[in-house]
């Protein structure tokens, strides 16, 4: 079933947003990772996301991207099955026993995981209490919202696998350029700049493959205004030289700002 473009970029702005509350406290005091990482990851790191519902179900994703482990509880036999389809959710179980069997086996890998247990919410909740079980994570709220940067989107008309890879590239491109750091892995700048470099290109890196179909043909990027512009400006000849055979639609939204546009290759 096709997914409609509208959509896919509304799930993928969302999970962006959460990804950017998570990944912001990779380097926190008591949750920074005690061996070196070229990426902030919370690989180790268990969230509780609470109720699996449709907000849960952006944020189950953003903790897969940013290599968390999760855990979340629903009754809704109908909920757990689509968000099982959906790829959102890696194991359905139905006691925290197995959840916690799974969980502590992922985390010690330091490798990202999903896990829901079929009941209730506060049912779950008291039994961790009792085992002792503490999340280093909590579902983020409104006010965690990420801000400051700029929120870039992007989706071509068709072909997707073909051509989204490559518009990725320039886009990891341009965020080195605003760096000025020709071997970011190397030699970038300590500071924001340093960190906003390696969670974007996380980001880019993983974020298509937990994704999935539910943003298929969609990319969103929250970056630097100039890194931005340039991405826009050699879309703007790729596409027109033909190098790019195929027309990309952006979004470029800042501070309560949104400007759109649209390039096409050449007709023959």
């Amino acid at each position: 079933m096709a997914v409609d473009p509208i959509q896919a970029e509304g799930f993928a702005l969302q999970v962006e947003r959460f990804y950017a509350v998570l990944i912001r406290t990779a380097g926190a005091p008591g949750l920074a990772s005690e061996t070196w990482d070229p990426e902030p990851s919370l690989g180790g790191k268990l969230l509780y996301a609470g109720q699996l519902d449709e907000e849960a179900r952006a944020l189950l994703v953003a903790a897969n991207i940013a290599g968390a482990a999760s855990l979340a509880a629903s009754a809704d036999a109908a909920a757990r099955k689509q968000f099982m389809r959906d790829g959102v959710v890696d194991f359905l179980v139905t006691s925290l026993d197995e959840a916690l069997r799974i969980l502590k086996n992922e985390i010690r890998k330091r490798e990202p995981v999903a896990v829901c247990v079929a009941l209730e919410p506060e049912t779950v909740e008291a039994e961790m209490l009792e085992r002792g079980v503490a999340p280093d994570l909590l579902r983020p709220g409104a006010a965690d919202s990420p801000i400051g940067l700029t929120l870039l989107s992007w989706r071509v008309a068709s072909s997707p696998s073909i051509w989204l890879p490559k518009l990725d590239a320039i886009a990891l491109d341009c965020l080195e350029a605003s760096l000025g750091a020709p071997e970011p892995a190397l030699s970038l700048p300590k500071g924001l700049d340093s960190e906003t470099w390696d969670s974007a290109r996380r980001w880019l890196r993983l974020a298509p493959r937990y994704l999935g179909r539910m943003a298929q043909g969609v990319r969103v990027l929250r970056c630097g205004e100039s890194a931005a512009a340039n991405f826009i400006e050699r879309m703007r000849k790729e596409v027109e030289s033909g190098e790019i055979g195929m027309r990309v639609e952006f979004r470029l939204s800042c501070e309560g700002q949104s400007e759109q546009y649209s390039f096409a290759p050449p007709t023959c």
